[in-house]
């Protein structure tokens, strides 16, 4: 293994001497030479054996990355193994889909919340996976020995992608239980292998109801103070013989090879906390360049996109119970994206980390021109960023309104374009292409029919999903108003021709058009798709007007893609460098790689901070403020009842603290980002003490430049899950599962928890 792979790193190089303890994503193979004599100095009980382990059993087996995915690349969440029966705890939020399509207006459990009282009673979940790490390794040599400065830079990722799938081809096991997956490290410098079992069968087991799991809505995510009980509970099932296995009857709960004991210790600032999970992306090495064109190019449409969408989506909501269950998930995903860019424009314009990449890039440039070898190296590297992101945003607006206001505006644009294979089927070959041999041209249409057959077939599955969650009426309205932003945004010459065709057609009303999207298309509504696939034909789909549509989109995405492809390119080789070369300007720095979602751990302590001038933030909210945010005409803010009550007769048994008082959330310093949302917050004796699941407004910058004075982790105290699925739910058989501590037993524990 060589030195510097050993070197994982830090991010902003303008700070002298160590790395602050509270930021970094840590590879867990590495936590003995980088950062276990730091975690015990920090309260760290456990060995590091204990944290990350081979041959035993170790945390790293209790931590679960969520996907939707038998064969994942990424993981939209993390969840924990509470139980030795394979009891997973995550966040409402990540949950929230699965809930969503449990329920209709009948079952509302998205409203009403959902306890399973017996295992007959979980709830399967046809796509939801759960992946367990078995092992990683360190590729670099093997990759780079394949690599030279001579290549182009199609012939560098084809030698990469070759090496890297003969490697995951060796280690993955003849029975095909592992799914491996090899990952790249500080912009291409360094490659690593992951094995995980991925485990099929995850049944939904208890969720709040939204009242609690979401207490605050729209308007309280990224905020600080926090009242959210933002948890949901699954449990992993494997086949009888412990192996992954998809869904049936005969499958028993997961026998995990660690779970996590919970304490009901509480927290105190400055306690140790360490966190782990899947974090899914961060930019930190990201250059003043880069700064500049996501403020300035890219995340101003998207935020102007997305905030019309969600207001069009929440009047359909509010005026009809089943289109409000139908998009809750779609408009919590896509309201939580647009908040964070919104938040994030404003960490970055706030705290002018533009400035601070700059001086970093001076410092480069310096270093740079000192030496000869570093020219020859390095010293097209920055100029090139700068011409790269320049054309970029020169290239991305049209790009990006085809994109998001087109082909993903409306609905009903994407659905049309999953026909595009049958359309291609269907079309008629003209005479003097078919063989002119009649049994050879005989068998050509047989292979034809069959191929249009198993077209249609695996189409009917996605026209149930698609309908199950759709209302025509709000798509209507989204195509008119994306339509109508596109063309006001987009010069009439970066346009695909079929949009200004049918401003002018319409005499300039996309209201117009997409009216008659809407009443011609047989994509308008599950009947008409159903009787098409039932009886198709050529012409049918060809002159489908949202068919057409999305031809025309689709079709002019490949024009305005160019540009902005052939920039990344060159950004791509210049990153790679650019990272190669602040590692080699300060090898004495102990660096760590961007999140790209592998298993990270992140360690800190329970912190208050302070937001502004005068301005202090404590580190715990309680009950007291659930109360005191309620409102009645609210939905956001609306208590629950039985939570009410108990909160007036401060009924809250074993859960309080030793003042009487509930604690629901808290802070703590650890470094997150999304795909740690359900992450295990963990005390120094490896016991579960919270749930995380959202940062802090103030530093919504984080994922480019992290700010140790501001960045914060807002955790769902265990207490207060544990009080809600107790005393609000009374499922006490799931209290019964979990192995529950307390470092001073008091006499009357064991009545008052009974477990």
């Amino acid at each position: 293994m060589k030195k510097t792979i050993l070197i994982l790193a830090f991010i902003v190089l303008g700070f002298a001497g160590r790395l602050s303890a509270d930021e970094g994503m840590w590879l867990p193979m590495f936590v003995e030479r980088l950062n276990h004599t730091d975690m015990q100095q920090m309260g760290l009980q456990l060995t590091a054996d204990e944290i990350y382990g081979i041959n035993n059993a170790s945390i790293k087996d209790a931590i679960a990355g969520l996907s939707t995915s038998p064969t994942p690349n990424g993981y939209f969440c993390t969840g924990e193994i509470v139980s030795a029966q394979g009891l997973m705890f995550t966040n409402h939020h990540c949950g929230y889909d699965i809930i969503q399509q449990h329920s209709s207006v009948d079952n509302d459990i998205l409203t009403n919340g959902f306890w399973a009282r017996s295992l007959d009673e979980e709830l399967p979940n046809d796509a939801l996976t759960a992946s367990f790490l078995v092992s990683m390794n360190d590729i670099t040599d093997s990759v780079m020995a394949q690599l030279n400065e001579e290549m182009s830079d199609q012939e560098r990722s084809a030698a990469i992608r070759s090496t890297t799938a003969r490697l995951r081809k060796a280690a993955a096991d003849e029975a095909g239980r592992y799914h491996v997956v090899s990952k790249s490290f500080f912009e291409g410098n360094e490659y690593y292998l992951f094995v995980y079992e991925v485990f099929r069968d995850v049944r939904l087991v208890g969720a709040p109801p939204s009242s609690i799991g979401k207490y605050g809505g729209d308007t309280d995510n990224w905020m600080w103070p926090r009242h959210t009980g933002d948890f949901a509970i699954f449990r992993v099932y494997t086949a009888p013989d412990g192996s992954p296995a998809d869904y049936a009857p005969e499958n028993i709960p997961l026998k995990p090879k660690h779970h996590l004991p919970i304490s009901l210790d509480g927290v105190q600032k400055d306690d140790f906390t360490m966190i782990w999970g899947f974090p899914g992306g961060t930019d930190r090495y990201l250059t003043s360049y880069g700064v500049n064109f996501n403020l300035d190019k890219q995340y101003p449409p998207i935020i102007d996109l997305f905030g019309k969408k969600l207001d069009i989506w929440k009047i359909y909501m509010d005026a009809d119970p089943q289109v409000r269950i139908q998009y809750a998930s779609k408009h919590a995903v896509t309201a939580n994206t647009w908040k964070y860019l919104i938040g994030q424009t404003l960490g970055l314009r706030n705290l002018d980390v533009e400035a601070k990449k700059r001086e970093i890039e001076a410092t480069f440039a310096n270093w740079v021109e000192q030496d000869t070898e570093r020219k020859a190296k390095y010293g097209e590297v920055l100029p090139t960023m700068e011409q790269a992101y320049q054309q970029m945003g020169s290239t991305i607006q049209p790009l990006l309104y085809n994109a998001m206001a087109g082909l993903s505006g409306a609905e009903i644009v994407g659905f049309s374009q999953q026909f595009a294979a049958l359309h291609g089927l269907l079309k008629p070959i003209p005479k003097k292409e078919r063989p002119k041999d009649k049994e050879i041209a005989r068998q050509a249409e047989a292979d034809r029919q069959k191929q249009i057959e198993q077209t249609i077939e695996s189409l009917r599955p996605s026209v149930d999903d698609f309908f199950k969650n759709y209302n025509a009426a709000a798509d209507q309205h989204v195509l008119a108003v994306m339509l109508n932003d596109y063309y006001m945004h987009v010069d009439t010459d970066k346009q695909p021709e079929i949009l200004y065709q049918q401003f002018n057609k319409h005499s300039g009303s996309f209201d117009s058009y997409a009216e008659t999207v809407f009443k011609n298309s047989i994509f308008s509504n599950q009947a008409s798709v159903s009787n098409f696939l039932d009886d198709p034909d050529f012409k049918t789909l060809d002159r489908d007007p949202a068919y057409t549509l999305a031809t025309g989109l689709m079709g002019h995405m490949m024009q305005v893609s160019g540009g902005y492809q052939a920039s990344q390119q060159s950004l791509s080789k210049a990153k790679r460098l650019f990272m190669s070369g602040l590692r080699e300007m300060q090898p004495d720095k102990v660096f760590y790689p961007d999140a790209n979602s592998t298993m990270r751990l992140s360690y800190g302590t329970v912190q208050d901070y302070y937001p502004a001038d005068a301005v202090k933030y404590a580190y715990t909210t309680t009950t007291a403020g659930i109360l005191e945010k309620e409102d009645p005409t609210n939905e956001e803010f609306i208590v629950d009842k039985k939570l009410k009550e108990l909160i007036n007769l401060q009924d809250f048994g074993p859960y309080a603290n030793s003042d009487g008082v509930l604690i629901v959330n808290f802070l703590s310093n650890n470094d997150i980002t999304g795909g740690n949302s359900g992450s295990p917050v963990i005390n120094g004796r490896g016991e579960l003490i919270g749930i995380a699941f959202d940062g802090n407004w103030e530093a919504m910058s984080g994922d480019i430049a992290f700010e140790p004075a501001l960045q914060r982790t807002i955790n769902v105290d265990i207490r207060y899950v544990l009080f809600i699925i107790d005393r609000v739910a009374g499922a006490t058989n799931l209290i019964d599962e979990l192995d529950i501590r307390k470092a001073e037993p008091k006499p009357d524990r064991v009545e008052l928890l009974e477990i």
